[in-house]
């Protein structure tokens, strides 16, 4: 599954700061969720195949794996995530796919037409270490393995 993490928009304009998106925080909202909606069995049940393989902290995109098996759980447990830490935040599935291949290809698609929006954004404030940040993400997209 190639998803999008969407912060709440009232957190960014208030000044606070923003929770930094990372594979720890994303991969435990989800588990705690399966936890609560499946229960452990569901929750032992998931762990075999579940992954979270990507996440880039700019574009807010990541890639979760999971198995033909168990995807749906999985799913539904990430569309009942109402948060990360004390930050709102939503899932927007972009694409899902049953190979890693299809994936990363549209998640390098996403990446790009998002960071192409988020230098627009940031215009003269953007700074050597984001786009270094950046071309470093797509490199791991790219070498990405089951």
């Amino acid at each position: 599954m190639v998803m999008e993490v969407l912060l709440d928009p009232n957190k960014e304009m208030s000044g606070d700061d923003s929770i930094v998106i990372t594979q720890f925080n994303i991969s435990k909202a989800i588990k705690d969720s399966i936890l609560v909606n499946f229960g452990e069995c569901g929750l032992a049940s998931s762990l075999r195949s579940f992954q979270v393989k990507y996440v880039n902290s700019i574009t807010k995109l990541c890639i979760i794996r999971a198995s033909r098996d168990e995807y749906k759980k999985i799913w539904y447990s990430i569309s009942m995530v109402r948060s990360i830490g004390n930050c709102l935040v939503l899932f927007n599935l972009l694409d899902l796919s049953g190979s890693i291949k299809a994936c990363k290809t549209a998640a390098l698609k996403c990446d790009e037409l998002k960071f192409e929006q988020y230098k627009l954004m940031v215009g003269a404030r953007l700074s050597v270490d984001v786009i270094r940040h950046m071309q470093n993400c797509i490199e791991k997209i790219k070498i990405l393995e089951h």
